[in-house]
């Protein structure tokens, strides 16, 4: 069956080609979805919700553009709905940082602690260092996905990277004390 066919069924709700699709589909959803979530039982959720959400709206999809594409933008603002919902935002007092590049050398740092300690961080940061740093959104283009200034989604990716740099920098002392 082709996409399209796939899709076609989908939009005539038949149960078989949405088992089909999610099957297909899910592990590249879920990837992002773990991305944004800090723990996998709420990149779980995340990822039953976007599919709810990709199969009530699947009538919405004209052809226009990768439907993968279309499912991963469906997904991004489904987890990012549940921190917009916990308003993770709302910070006080908060004074903004300039959004300075932070250099480590991570060639030595293994990819699961580095996925672990960006999963670690507060929600605030993390999704403004994935959106930034992992999917390439400007800043202007965050601020408006999750309701902040362009001030703040550049602080918080500054704190981020002042976090996850004194992560690294500990990890690398303690595997050269070894």
């Amino acid at each position: 069956m082709t996409l399209q066919q796939l899709i076609e069924e989908c939009k005539r709700h038949d149960a078989k080609a949405q088992e089909l699709l999610y099957r297909q589909y899910s592990g590249v959803l879920f990837g992002i979805c773990l991305k944004y979530s800090p723990n996998r039982a709420e990149a779980e959720d995340s990822l039953q919700d976007a599919f709810i959400t990709i199969f009530n709206r699947i009538e919405q999809y004209q052809g226009k553009g990768s439907f993968e594409g279309w499912m991963k933008r469906i997904t991004v603002n489904t987890v990012l709905q549940k921190y917009r919902k916990k308003k993770v935002f709302d910070i006080s007092n908060e004074e903004q940082l300039e959004d300075a590049e932070v250099e480590v050398e991570t060639t030595q740092v293994p990819l699961d602690f580095l996925l672990k300690i960006i999963q670690e961080l507060p929600d605030r940061y993390r999704l403004v260092f994935n959106l930034y740093v992992l999917d390439g959104y400007s800043h202007k283009e965050i601020a408006e996905m999750l309701g902040i200034s362009d001030g703040t989604s550049k602080s918080n990716l500054a704190r981020a990277r002042m976090s996850l740099k004194k992560k690294v920098e500990s990890f690398l002392d303690d595997q050269n004390k070894q």
